[in-house]
């Protein structure tokens, strides 16, 4: 089974929010566990993430995403481009946990191989020239998208721009974490996915929710009001198709209900009928037994009609 470890942090909406939305789709992979600490100095990692070979991720629809889940993976999504100080301090991360899987190997006295060990996958909107040539990151444009840029092998790390991927459905998932118009585009394919799509209502949700977080605070700053605007039309459009189940459900409800009310009618007035022609009047005590008669079963209503006396109806049906 995948083993996917999440520390959901609060420090501002967009923090929130993306690492729930990266839960979301991976879970379907797999188990989900929040928190993972490194010991030592206290840090912890957005998501950490353990593939189970046995699952395809190939097929769960989630493209480039997949694509990067296909090896054990610790995923550290940014908001704003990460200062130099924040990349290393994820890379510091990333060693931390080779250095205790190194240590763990040793100690059970087993081989780790070192494709085993987590891979570092930094996600942001984007990352000037001048970063990717300080941590000499590079494309690799036989095998990767454009937008992904790897550090030298050793380091196992790439830094995502998310703003260069490409506009194709397999790198949706990841351009919503964007911002500005490659967010607000994001957003809209996501809403014109089927309705049918495995991921699209709970991403609806989580989408409505960081809106709803942003419109309750008194003041925005100019991003978050862009996210508020970029984030709308989700919201507005998961509170319509919410309204129209609602009023869908309301109608078939009624329906039924309905149909329901007038086969009672109809069947309260077969046994009235059945009980007038069979023994002339409806006294008190054959009116009180029609209600009972009621909760019985069609078949067996009529077969008790034609086949008991009178005092044999009271006798079973009074009260």
């Amino acid at each position: 089974m995948i083993n996917l470890k999440v520390k959901i942090m609060t420090r501002q909406p967009h923090d929130q929010f993306a690492k729930e939305y990266l839960e979301e789709l991976l879970k379907p992979l797999g188990k989900v566990e929040r928190s993972k600490e490194i010991s030592g100095e206290v840090r912890q990692i957005d998501i950490w993430f353990i593939p189970d070979k046995n699952v395809s991720v190939e097929s769960s629809g989630l493209g480039l995403l997949a694509k990067m889940a296909q090896k054990t993976a610790l995923f550290e999504p940014y908001r704003n481009t990460p200062t130099e100080t924040e990349i290393k301090s994820c890379l510091l991360k990333l060693y931390s946990i080779h250095s205790l899987q190194e240590r763990e190997a040793k100690r059970e006295k087993f081989n780790l191989d070192d494709d085993n060990l987590p891979f570092l996958w930094i996600l942001a909107p984007t990352f000037s020239e001048r970063m990717l040539t300080g941590f000499g990151a590079k494309l690799d444009v036989d095998n990767w998208e454009n937008g992904i840029y790897f550090l030298p092998d050793f380091l196992k790390t790439a830094l995502v721009a998310i703003n260069q991927l490409p506009k194709t459905s397999d790198t949706l998932w990841l351009r919503v974490l964007g911002k500005g118009k490659i967010q607000k585009y994001a957003v809209e394919e996501l809403i014109d996915l089927p309705k049918n799509n495995p991921y699209r209502r709970h991403l609806m949700d989580i989408l409505a929710s960081w809106r709803k977080n942003l419109e309750i605070r008194t003041k925005l700053n100019s991003e978050e009001r862009e996210d508020f605007m970029n984030l709308s039309p989700a919201y507005l459009k998961e509170k319509e198709e919410w309204r129209i189940e609602g009023e869908l459900k309301g109608k078939l409800e009624g329906k039924l209900e309905g149909k329901l009310e007038g086969k009672l009618a109809e069947k309260r007035a077969m046994i009235e009928n059945f009980l007038l022609a069979k023994f002339g009047n409806l006294d008190a005590e054959l009116t009180a037994i029609i209600e009972p008669l009621l909760q019985v079963e069609t078949p067996e209503v009529t077969r008790v009609l034609l086949h008991y006396s009178k005092e044999e109806l009271i006798a079973r049906f009074k009260g």
